[in-house]
């Protein structure tokens, strides 16, 4: 077995941060080097006194990797350009993708807590772990993941697409949502389907899960059967929702995202029961 391209890590090490990526985040976006061909991210040399200050969150093929946040309404040096993480689908690969996930998570909570929301304190950095701390207080603040449910539905041959009135991109995928208070992920799939197209569901299974930096979340991805109901778009977070088959899939999401690798086994299956022959 080869060895992981990413060793995740928060001790800096001794060596010197010019050779080093810096994944400089502001928000949800990343400054990043266009080259011909497509995009880099900078080391260190280019921006050194945020080199200095950066968080160390690992090393991506023996490579050093620093998380820092931009500060908003700076403009970036010349050759240098913020853009969003989710445009870097496309543009590198898987690995370096979730490595820039991560760090603009990380980067994001350094800067979301500088002071103690308890007491307004300024927190301190915490040796040894991924805190900070409240010297006043003892408040403790980690960087905060907020869990979610990604879930196929079929019934037959067919399957449950929706397109989000939020998508960027005009592309169906499979019902998502963010657990609740006092919630468990099983309770959050059956809600969130009824809430969103109208149906009910049976035979729950787990899938499998995505750590998704775009919405600093983890999904948790279920297959599920379609149990009843008549489907019916809520028109706040569905603009649209129908059953597809193999044969009459809409555009669906990039290869990265565990709703493609949902929809994939599923294609799998389905062509796997029809036979050599597709008959």
């Amino acid at each position: 077995m080869s060895p992981p391209r990413f060793v995740p890590g928060h001790e800096p090490p001794t060596r010197r941060r010019e050779e080093a990526f810096l994944f400089a985040a502001q928000g949800l976006e990343l400054l990043i080097e266009e080259r011909e061909g497509g995009v880099a991210i900078p080391q260190g040399a280019r921006l050194p006194e945020l080199a200095e200050g950066a968080h160390f969150i690992g090393t991506l093929d023996g490579v050093d990797c620093y998380a820092a946040s931009w500060p908003k309404g700076k403009e970036p040096p010349t050759g240098l350009k913020l853009i969003g993480g989710r445009n870097l689908f496309r543009q590198v690969d898987e690995e370096l993708l979730f490595v820039a996930g991560r760090a603009l998570a990380i980067a994001e909570w350094d800067v979301t807590h500088r002071f103690c929301g308890r007491c307004a304190t300024p927190t301190d950095l915490v040796p040894g772990e991924r805190a900070r701390r409240c010297p006043a207080c003892h408040t403790p603040f980690y960087p905060r993941i907020s869990p979610a449910v990604i879930v196929l539905v079929t019934r037959g041959d067919s399957v449950l697409l929706a397109r989000s009135a939020s998508f960027p991109d005009a592309f169906f995928s499979t019902l998502a949502g963010f657990v609740e208070p006092g919630e468990s992920l099983e309770e959050t799939v059956h809600r969130e389907v009824k809430e969103e197209v109208g149906v009910e569901l049976k035979n729950l299974r787990y899938f499998g899960s995505q750590p998704w930096p775009f919405g600093r979340s983890l999904m948790v991805g279920y297959t599920a059967e379609y149990a009843g109901g008549e489907l019916h778009v809520d028109d706040k977070e569905i603009a649209e929702a129908g059953w597809f088959t193999v044969d009459t899939l809409p555009r669906i999401p990039p290869r990265l995202s565990i709703a493609r690798h949902l929809i994939d086994s599923w294609v799998e299956r389905m062509k796997g029961k029809a036979g050599p022959s597709g008959s």
